[in-house]
């Protein structure tokens, strides 16, 4: 058991340095395009990753018998399983290496984070609270941990698009230039068509993970609702982590709002997305920074 536990907080720790070089090896294969073995190497460590993360989760779940999602620590590492599950998911169907740039110095950092930074009190497994000792443990933080995890890789999506179109903003006078001293439009018009199905593939993808995600939020919030009000005989009572989660659900709403019914495309989406991933970082750890409540397992300061 102890040997266990012991590697309970080692594997993460493995994991981090593994998305450490991931996320350098992603770096390089951006600036080499036509080295596609780097771009493997840097995938087989987020792969190796996700699977000690699920590894770490596993032997928690056995070794206490219960879900691991009762406080900050596990709920860390779930989110690193999460995100870098996601991140394959759509690196497999993209063949786009730019995911992997974004996503790997969110996983390296939370990764980091859990296993580095955090209190060993706060990384111990501990008997559930009478309130935790409930079948909706594992419906209602599940559903909201798959929703970050997928709403943060949609989100970096819409702040990678907005960083294309200022790249692109200032490029353009550079490519003015060269139209002008090479009389060359049909190279110029290649280039403009390659940015334009660029900038496309990461709208269109930022749009279907955000409109994966929601359901997730949805059936999570609901289920807290459920959960609280067999807990604690209210359906809601506007915690500050219940306030933001809603805050959190109206962004994505009408972000998805928009575009369903507005036509809202590129730009104006972008822009609610990228707002919508701070709000998410705020709902899940700046509350339990700089508030308690209900809500508290996070509490560090």
């Amino acid at each position: 058991m102890k040997i266990m536990m012991l590697s309970d907080y080692q594997l993460p720790v493995i994991a981090c340095f593994l998305l450490f070089f991931a996320m350098i090896m992603y770096w390089i294969s951006l600036s080499m395009p036509k080295n596609n073995l780097i771009f493997q190497i840097s995938k087989s460590l987020v792969i190796l990753s996700n699977l000690i993360f699920a590894l770490t989760l596993l032997m928690r779940w056995i070794g206490e018998n219960y879900f691991p999602l009762s406080n900050l620590y596990e709920s860390l590492i779930f989110l690193s399983w999460g995100l870098s599950t996601i991140h394959l998911f759509i690196e497999f169907q993209t063949k786009s290496r730019l995911i992997g740039s974004i996503a790997t110095p969110i996983m390296f950092f939370l990764s980091g984070f859990s296993s580095l930074t955090l209190p060993t009190d706060m990384q111990k497994a501990l008997p559930l609270v009478p309130s935790l000792q409930s079948n909706w443990l594992m419906m209602h933080v599940t559903m909201m941990m798959i929703s970050y995890a997928t709403l943060i890789v949609g989100s970096l999506l819409s702040i990678l698009y907005l960083f294309f179109i200022i790249f692109n903003s200032n490029a353009s006078k550079n490519e003015s230039v060269v139209i002008e001293n090479n009389r060359n439009e049909s190279i110029i018009s290649k280039v403009n068509y390659s940015k334009l199905s660029l900038l496309e593939t990461v709208d269109i993808w930022s749009y279907r993970i955000i409109g994966l995600g929601f359901p997730f939020l949805t059936i999570g919030i609901i289920s807290g609702a459920v959960w609280a009000n067999e807990a604690w005989g209210s359906y809601w009572s506007w915690d500050p982590k219940e306030t933001w989660a809603l805050i959190t659900w109206l962004v994505f709403a009408i972000y998805l709002h928009s575009r369903l019914l507005k036509g809202w495309q590129g730009k104006k989406a972008a822009i609610l997305g990228s707002c919508g991933f701070f709000v998410i970082w705020i709902c899940y750890l700046g509350v339990n920074f700089l508030g308690k409540g209900l809500h508290s397992y996070g509490w560090v300061f």
